[in-house]
């Protein structure tokens, strides 16, 4: 996990880098963690690092799918809506029989399951906005399979934002000595690898 997106010499490469940089961030803010941490609520927020994981995931697949299917719409989901909003709450949560392990490897699938859409898509396909949406803009119609990976990029970042505090409210640690510990990087009179802290 490097410390900063690699540069690139197009649009394209440049896309993909900032994509991964910020898929990396959630491994390197889970570093360390126990599953019971990982699906702790140290903070005023809901929210654990688990349950974010969870829904960067789910997150990514949904916009992928809609990215893939452009021009056209993905294929609607036939459920009750009732059903399919459980399912979104149920993102942000870490069940009992989940582990940080079983979400990591989700992720990691998912993760180049994006990068792979976005090697190979045409950046200037139209993916159809859906207006029933209501958070969806309803004086546009069509994104860009570009405008997509913008826009993951943009939740991945945000996600992994909230996903600093709560490490931080859990045992203090910040993301660059979880990096620095993760990837071995060497200490300085300024960086530490983290470390666990002694019960």
């Amino acid at each position: 996990m490097p410390g900063l997106p690699a540069p690139a010499a197009d649009e394209r490469q440049t896309l993909i880098n900032f994509i991964a940089f910020q898929q990396d961030a959630f491994a390197a803010v889970a570093y360390g963690l126990t599953d019971e941490q990982a699906r702790s609520t140290p903070s005023v927020s809901a929210l654990s690092v688990g349950g974010l994981i969870k829904h960067v995931t789910a997150m990514q697949a949904g916009w992928v799918e809609r990215a893939v299917a452009a021009p056209d719409f993905p294929p609607p989901d036939p459920r009750p809506m009732a059903e399919i909003m459980a399912e979104y709450a149920d993102q942000y949560v870490v069940g009992d029989d989940e582990t940080l392990d079983d979400l990591l490897a989700a992720l990691r699938e998912q993760n180049t399951a994006t990068l792979k859409a976005f090697a190979e898509l045409d950046l200037g396909t139209l993916v159809p906005v859906p207006h029933e949406v209501p958070w969806f803009p309803a004086d546009i119609d069509h994104w860009t399979v570009r405008w997509v990976g913008m826009h993951i990029i943009e939740e991945l970042s945000r996600h992994a934002g909230h996903a600093d505090i709560i490490r931080e409210s859990i045992d203090r640690a910040t993301m660059y000595e979880l990096l620095a510990a993760a990837e071995e990087w060497p200490e300085t009179d300024y960086l530490k690898r983290w470390r666990p802290v002694a019960q």
